[in-house]
């Protein structure tokens, strides 16, 4: 398949590889309108996929309202976990007794259950969008942690020696040779923390809030208007595919030779 693939024109080569998957989802969404038809189940139950669209065609507004809100949350919280997780892997590569050290620590608060925590981050944080902030940036931020810091301490001893060899001071050897190297694995970090800060900020509106899409979940739940949860979470699915294949683009265009050695 990938041998045809490549034998077609870029444009085309694009257009065959999204079949599979938009094909997967057309078979998803048919089975599932075809449950609901066959068993005679009933909207507040488990809505059609009619049913989600005629939610989300009543309050379009409100819904995309809460959609910003809840992109907004992921993305401030992505970006300061990003941030962090860049800054704490490369203090923690500094020395290795202090990522021995540590390491251990930063793994049993990550072990933390976040959906624990979240209440308290609204004693502490209060009502408004930090607390969602904070939920989103500790969720997203132990996978950048852990991936730079099997980026950095992956280098080849030979390169290491020879950055030495040459006199090359630390700050040298991590902006030259380490920081790069280490960037694939940044990405995939990334990619996987992308997704966990979308569930970050609806634990956070679980918690406690008056906007965002994870607000609309527990509101309509209340309601038991089932479709109008179904819609928010159409919603929050398509939010997390936009942000995964985000940086998933950026990694193409910024490291193109990463893909080249993998490929």
């Amino acid at each position: 398949m990938k041998r045809v693939l490549a034998a077609q024109p870029p444009g085309l080569r694009r257009v065959l590889s999204a079949g599979p998957p938009l094909l997967a989802a057309v078979c998803a969404l048919a089975g599932w309108w075809l449950v609901t038809v066959v068993f005679d189940i009933r909207p507040f139950l488990l809505p059609a996929p009619p049913d989600v669209v005629d939610a989300f065609g009543r309050l379009p507004g409100y819904l995309l309202r809460q959609t910003w809100q809840t992109f907004t949350e992921t993305a401030v919280g992505f970006g300061l976990a990003v941030g962090a997780g860049l800054v704490t892997a490369v203090l923690l590569t500094a020395s290795r007794g202090v990522e021995r050290a540590v390491m251990p620590l930063l793994v049993a608060v990550n072990a933390v259950p976040k959906i624990a925590v979240a209440p308290l981050l609204v004693v502490w944080l209060g009502f408004g969008t930090a607390p969602k902030v904070f939920m989103v940036a500790l969720l997203a931020w132990f996978p950048v942690v852990v991936s730079t810091t099997a980026g950095l301490t992956s280098v080849p001893l030979e390169l290491t020696e020879l950055a030495h060899s040459l006199t090359a001071s630390r700050w040298q050897t991590y902006r030259k040779l380490r920081i790069p190297w280490a960037l694939p694995q940044v990405f995939i970090g990334l990619r996987l923390g992308v997704t966990l800060a979308v569930v970050g900020a609806v634990v956070g509106e679980f918690a406690g809030g008056d906007q965002g899409l994870g607000y609309v979940i527990v509101a309509s739940g209340g309601n038991a208007d089932t479709p109008l949860a179904f819609a928010a979470m159409a919603l929050l699915s398509a939010m997390s595919v936009l942000l995964f294949y985000a940086v998933v683009l950026a990694e193409r265009a910024l490291l193109p030779w990463a893909r080249e050695i993998t490929g």
